[in-house]
């Protein structure tokens, strides 16, 4: 059995509904910014924070549990800036109790979500795994500081694991019964989507005059569906022994503008979106752009899902969002 903890998040459910098609799984989410309804109702959920080391003992005591897949960070880039304490307790303190737990049962297979923030400002256009990483916020830290955690905990106890580094995760299931529901939300595609429904006044671009060809942001945009299949894949190379102690990126390897999406956006819904230009957002690269190549090597796996796709799958489901 394999415990996905904030499997009741947007990427985390997600990966359970791909998951749960190859194996059991329990999920253990306090539903502090996840949705109970998002969960697969194959999945056996358990009400529970990943800090409190009784809601842990009690799920390993209760299931046979063979591998965890860590889902349960705060994720807010401005958030943790100001208030980082936050981050620090969840993302890291929490992350050790699980951790602690997980040495206990003699659990000891772990896949875990990080992040492009780990790079920060990066001074290539394409980030591998070898680039330098130097995060500028709280969050960015927090991620890198579990990193290192990981690596003295296989030296130390053997364990087993494998690091996910996401570039910009977006979209909805294709069956259009989950998808991204963040409050607030932050993230660009269902910010424009939501304008576009009539949800929000406007959509803010913040900072036309970037070393870009149109003077925006780049970024990286991955389907939902398509970083499921790689936690699967990392899970499966695991399980069989082929693989631990490994770093990998997750992205497209290609790059899309801010304006570039909210036309593409606008392309696939037929309606034209009211944009505000605003100043830049500090600390905002101009550009970041994941390349997955070495998982693709060592793995097999690549982005399938182009950016249009990801657009229309996540229009359907903000016209019908049930939760």
């Amino acid at each position: 059995m394999i415990l996905v903890v904030g499997g009741a998040g947007y990427i985390g459910s997600h990966l359970v509904k791909e998951l749960v098609e190859k194996e059991k799984v329990v999920v253990l989410d306090n539903l502090s910014t996840g949705h109970r309804a998002a969960v697969d109702s194959r999945a056996i959920f358990v009400m529970g924070d990943l800090g409190n080391e009784d809601d842990l003992q009690m799920v390993f005591r209760s299931y046979p549990i063979k591998a965890v897949m860590h889902f349960a960070a705060n994720s807010l880039v401005g958030e943790s800036v100001v208030n980082p304490l936050k981050y620090y307790q969840n993302n890291v303190a929490s992350t050790l109790t699980l951790l602690k737990v997980m040495e206990k049962f003699k659990v000891k297979n772990f896949i875990f979500s990080s992040t492009a923030a780990t790079y920060g400002i990066p001074e290539v256009d394409v980030i591998d795994e070898k680039t330098k990483t130097a995060p500028i916020n709280p969050y960015g830290h927090s991620k890198l500081m579990v990193e290192q955690i990981l690596a003295d905990f296989s030296k130390a106890y053997g364990l087993n694991y494998v690091v996910l580094r996401y570039f910009n995760a977006a979209g909805a299931h294709e069956s259009t019964v989950i998808g991204e529901s963040h409050d607030p939300e932050t993230h660009l595609i269902p910010i424009v989507l939501q304008q576009l429904l009539g949800q929000r006044e406007k959509v803010s671009v913040f900072g036309s005059d970037y070393d870009t060809a149109d003077g925006t942001c780049i970024r990286d945009y991955i389907h939902v569906t398509d970083l499921a299949a790689a936690h699967i894949l990392a899970l499966e190379a695991l399980l069989a022994g082929k693989k631990s102690a490994e770093i990998y990126n997750l992205g497209n390897g290609l790059g899309y503008s801010v304006k570039e999406v909210i036309e593409t956006c606008e392309k696939v819904t037929g309606v034209k979106a009211n944009v505000e230009m605003a100043d830049r957002r500090a600390g905002d690269p101009a550009r970041l752009v994941a390349s997955s190549a070495k998982i693709f090597s060592e793995l097999g796996w690549k982005a399938e899902r182009n950016l249009e796709r990801i657009i229309a799958n996540a229009w359907k489901w903000h016209q019908n969002q049930q939760y």
